[in-house]
């Protein structure tokens, strides 16, 4: 199980300032960690980074399309 206590958490600079964010700590060696802005204690998910960048390759392809 990954240690969250070091993550580093940003989100988007295209993110509004409301508080209805995906936070994502990519500080972490070798995962990815994701959670929601409006719930800063509560759970998050952890990624390994093969397969965080495999779902921000696909979101960028969709986006296009």
């Amino acid at each position: 199980m990954t240690e969250m206590a070091t993550a580093r958490w940003r989100k988007s600079s295209y993110s509004a300032n409301e508080g209805a964010c995906v936070e994502v700590a990519d500080n972490l060696p070798g995962v990815v960690g994701v959670r929601d802005s409006k719930d800063v204690a509560g759970p998050s998910l952890t990624f390994s980074a093969a397969h965080w960048g495999s779902f921000v390759e696909f979101v960028k392809d969709y986006s296009r399309n």
